[in-house]
Order: C-alpha cells, then sequence, then structure tokens
C-alpha cells in the first residue's frame, strides 16, 4: 500500500517563499507520476504540478509558472515543490498524489493515492 505524507507548509508573508515536500512509502515511487495540487475552501481541486517518473518532465498551471519548482529525488522517495514569490492567492491546502502514467496528469480524479494535505496560508 502507497502511503504519502505531505509537510513544509506554514504562514507565509507574499514574497515568501516555503518548500513542500511529500514522502512516499512503497518500492514503487521511482514507476510513479506524482503531481501536486491545492484546494481552497469551497473551492474545486486545483492542478498546481506534476513531474515524471525520472524527473525529465515537468508541467505546471499558469498561476504558479515560473514561480514554483517541481522536484523528486528517488532515492529518497521523496518529491518537493519549491514556492517562491508567494502570494495571497495561493492560501490553500496542498496535497501530493500519486497516479502510474503521464497521461492526464493535471486531471485529479486520475491520481489513485494522496496524502492527508498540508496547509499553506500567504498574509497581505
Amino acid at each position: 500500500q502507497v502511503q504519502l505524507v505531505e509537510s513544509g507548509g506554514g504562514l507565509v508573508q507574499a514574497g515568501g517563499s516555503l518548500r513542500l515536500s511529500c514522502a512516499a512509502s512503497g518500492r514503487t515511487f521511482s514507476n510513479s507520476v506524482m503531481g501536486w495540487f491545492r484546494q481552497s475552501p469551497g473551492m474545486e481541486r486545483e492542478f498546481v504540478s506534476a513531474i515524471s517518473r525520472s524527473g525529465d518532465r515537468t508541467n505546471y498551471s499558469d498561476s504558479v509558472k515560473g514561480r514554483f519548482t517541481i522536484s523528486r529525488d528517488n532515492t529518497k522517495n521523496t518529491v518537493y515543490l519549491q514556492m517562491n514569490s508567494l502570494k495571497p492567492e495561493d492560501t490553500a491546502v496542498y496535497y501530493c498524489a500519486r497516479k502510474v502514467s503521464w497521461i492526464d496528469y493535471s486531471i485529479a480524479s486520475k491520481y489513485g493515492y494522496w496524502g492527508q494535505g498540508t496547509q499553506v496560508t500567504v498574509s497581505s
């Protein structure tokens, strides 16, 4: 069974940075596409970023492109989301998720495993 545990969230002022981590259990991490999503109260879960199994492909939503960077360390079974130049509208619960193939990487329903989420709050 795959378990995903996010960490690194918190309260930061606008313009600041945070680095989220997602640690995965199990031996299938290197065969997994990993994604980051976020959800604000009353809103749909929103795609943020995804990274391929080897890390050679990444993709970002337009709202975070140029500010966020996704990366992974398959030796540590961990995926990261470096968030710079944070804005109040980035405030949300951030979730990491796992799927097998790169197809439909931006669609939340295509991911089979999810972490419990970590809160990110950006004050103005």
